[in-house]
């Protein structure tokens, strides 16, 4: 007995070792002689394109190598992938790997590897997108190094990837945590919350069919606005105790069938009940008795003629005794501010969710928008309001592609450009087509005008010019397809929804060509344009053709932020140092971050150029200012000419950021339109059927108050291009930069 027990003490004493080995030299084969654990694509369409084969006559250790050759043009890239479901405990992971190449070209061959949380969302990736490999090389070692979050991973993905034309060969992958092998890391246990455990519905609501009617719509928003609170306010919930989306499935029912307020009431009432008490709150008071720009809108929760007494009492305890600690389905970015929307499922096999999780959709994307978006009092409509809107068409959805839409009404109702539908939805894909124009349009002087027509278009450069006007496009005027497509075309602003219909749906289609209409000189025609694939070719000639810097000439210096990079700054400095003016054009996005190098470069005095409104998981619904923020730096090389930002509807986010950052200093002028009005730290969100969105997450403003959001940034002088000055092959804001440095001020 005492031996059984030195033998237990010993076991349990002992750290538990992970034991796992990869892999990673395509030894292990199994029956079908495939190396076990390896997947070699994402798809089918990728096995055709690249297909990954055993290699014995090219190999660094052992019996094979993996080879993977471009062989079709099925897909754009290909892939071997290992996962691994196994958590460890450590800070960083790191991937090592062997590659050989032979006549790599319009692309790469690299490592990949990626991080994923347990909703399937990437928490870290890196694919080498941006030093991979090209040529002809022989057998070498790569790396790539990732954090590893062991709160918050659960799966792990590595592999090899051959994107363009070639041929790649991989070998010997090994990983590595810590700077151990994966072999002698130690496992990390897992505990898992009651909300993960809970799976009663997840393959279905159990609610295929609502009928609405007065009484059931007023229903519905109630009881949207009621678990959209307990969903941020309750400790239970906060906790992780209950699967939230799972327990609105569990009061839908009962609310349905309500036909009148006072059933209604006693349904929210009986599922409140069934919720523990919170404890008191010590510190919710004084929380919420501090200064905020914006504060908690509960819609009609406390509306003593909708909710009756006893629930309105039990709903107040609920507010003034919240969730003040961490939070199961929201954290605040930390040193950011930005909200971060956690155990989210994406249901991503639900491509047309039943009733019940549109519902769910509707609901889940309204609570984050009322009490985590820091615009939520510039949207430009009561927030209450658009719920009661979206019920029927939510619930009305017909299928894949009604539901997108009503998805993308409801995320375009907040007028932010970073919020759109990124990704998810093959049917609103295929709605906008699978081939584009091979030009590019931009709206001028109110008229869809060509402003380049792209390489190997020969048939179409014949027939084109730049600065013809598109007048219809399908027999339809272009003026009506635009009030046609406005609702669905998210952005803050209408500058910027012209920016992006042309792309996204006038100059999109399945037809191989497109009827349009065109307008020269007051001459009409008709054109059968011919099309080609979407998301391949179409480089914007502008951006292609653009320099980081240059002289234009002995006297004005030029900077593309698209392309400048921080290490170009020392270089810079010598070439502009006899200038009397720089030129920045803001109309691209910074490839790199520039408030506080070529910021400090420009500005010789520190002063705040902006400050944020956060949010607040402590008391959700409320924003305030944080501290200003400056950049400035007085130093025997700082610039002393005069500097001019371009910037129109291109200048989004980081560009406006930079901007604001720039026009700080006395010595910088901005020129130009209306820019894309959407400013801060991006925060992602999923809805039913793995739709992808974000909003602007934090609030930016000019250390004065003053708003970005949606106005864009501030303009010393509008200046916007013309028909004219396109035909004749003008930039008029670049030629206006030029002036207004010769002429001073």
């Amino acid at each position: 007995m005492k031996r059984f027990l030195l033998f237990a003490l010993i076991l349990s004493s002992c750290k538990i070792y992970a034991q796992f080995n990869v892999n990673g030299s395509f030894e292990q084969l199994n029956n079908k002689g495939v190396p076990k654990g390896w997947l070699f694509s994402f798809n089918d369409l990728q096995k055709k394109a690249y297909p990954a084969l055993l290699d014995s006559s090219q190999k660094v250790e052992g019996k094979y190598s993996l080879s993977m050759e471009k062989k079709g043009t099925e897909s754009s890239f290909g892939v071997i992938d290992y996962p691994v479901t196994q958590i460890f405990e450590g800070k960083k992971i790191e991937l090592k790997a062997y590659l050989k190449t032979e006549n790599v070209s319009k692309g790469y061959a690299g490592l990949w590897m990626r991080l994923d949380d347990k909703n399937v969302k990437a928490l870290a990736l890196d694919n080498m997108d941006k030093r991979g490999i090209t040529g002809t090389t022989e057998w070498k070692q790569y790396a790539i190094k990732l954090d590893y979050n062991t709160q918050k991973v659960r799966a792990l993905h590595f592999g090899g990837l051959l994107t363009g034309e070639g041929k790649a060969w991989f070998d010997h992958f090994e990983i590595f945590i810590d700077n151990k092998p994966i072999s002698h890391a130690r496992l990390k246990k897992v505990i898992i919350p009651k909300a993960d455990l809970d799976t009663a519905f997840a393959n279905g609501s159990g609610i295929t069919n609502i009928k609405l009617n007065d009484q059931l719509h007023t229903n519905l928003m109630v009881t949207g606005q009621f678990w959209s609170f307990l969903k941020y306010h309750h400790p239970a919930v906060a906790k992780g105790d209950y699967n939230w989306d799972a327990e609105l499935f569990r009061l839908l029912p009962s609310v349905i069938q309500a036909k009148n307020k006072d059933e209604l009431n006693q349904s929210l009432e009986v599922f409140l009940d069934k919720l523990p008490k919170p404890a008191p709150c010590k510190n919710c008071k004084s929380i919420t008795n501090e200064a905020y720009e914006i504060k908690p809108d509960y819609g009609s929760l406390f509306d003593k003629s909708i909710i009756k007494e006893s629930l309105l009492e039990k709903l107040i305890f609920v507010r003034d005794n919240r969730n003040t600690g961490e939070h199961y389905y929201v954290e605040m970015a930390s040193g950011i501010g930005n909200p971060e929307f956690k155990n989210e499922r994406p249901y991503l096999k639900m491509t047309y969710p039943d009733a019940g999780y549109r519902l769910l959709s509707l609901y889940r994307y309204w609570a984050m928008i009322n009490y985590f978006f820091p615009y939520r009092d510039v949207i430009g409509q009561d927030w209450n309001g658009v719920l009661g809107k979206s019920i029927p068409e939510f619930v009305q959805a017909k299928d894949e592609l009604d539901y997108a839409k009503a998805s993308l009404k409801l995320i375009a109702s907040v007028n932010d450009t970073h919020a759109n539908l990124w990704s998810g939805s093959k049917a609103l894909n295929d709605f906008k087509g699978k081939y584009a124009a091979p030009l590019q349009t931009t709206f001028v002087e109110k008229k869809l005008i060509i402003t380049s027509l792209y390489k190997d278009t020969l048939d179409v450069k014949s027939k084109l010019k730049v600065g013809d006007e598109i007048t219809a496009i399908r027999g339809t005027d272009v003026n009506l397809l635009i009030k046609d497509f406005l609702a669905l075309t998210p952005a803050s602003n209408y500058d910027t929804q012209l920016r992006d219909l042309p792309n996204i749906y006038l100059l999109r289609g399945n037809d191989v060509r497109t009827k349009i209409t065109v307008n020269r000189d007051g001459h009409q025609f008709d054109y059968d344009l011919p099309m080609r694939m979407y998301g391949r070719g179409g480089k914007d000639p502008d951006f292609e053709k653009a320099e980081a810097y240059k002289l234009i000439d002995a006297n004005i210096g030029y900077v593309f932020p698209g392309k400048y990079k921080n290490a170009m700054l020392p270089e810079i400095k010598k070439k502009f140092e006899n200038t009397k003016g720089i030129i920045v054009d803001m109309r691209c996005y910074p490839s790199e971050f520039m408030p506080f190098t070529f910021g400090n470069y420009i500005k010789n005095l520190s002063t705040p150029f902006v400050k944020f409104t956060m949010g607040n998981a402590d008391y959700p619904g409320s924003f305030k200012y944080g501290p200003t923020i400056a950049n400035g730096k007085k130093s025997s090389d700082n610039y002393k000419g005069k500097v001019v930002v371009i910037v129109n509807a291109l200048s989004q986010s980081q560009a406006e950021y930079t901007t604001m950052a720039f026009q700080s200093s006395p010595n910088v002028k901005v020129i130009g339109s209306t820019t894309a009005g959407a400013d801060g730290n991006v925060s992602y969100i999923v809805l039913p059927g793995g739709l992808n969105t974000m909003i602007s997450g934090i609030g930016v403003f000019y250390p004065d108050g003053k708003p970005t959001q949606r106005i864009g940034v501030k303009i010393d002088e509008v200046v916007y291009p013309t028909i004219n000055g396109i035909k004749q092959g003008k930039d008029e804001l670049l030629d206006k930069a030029i002036e207004m440095l010769n002429k001073g001020w």
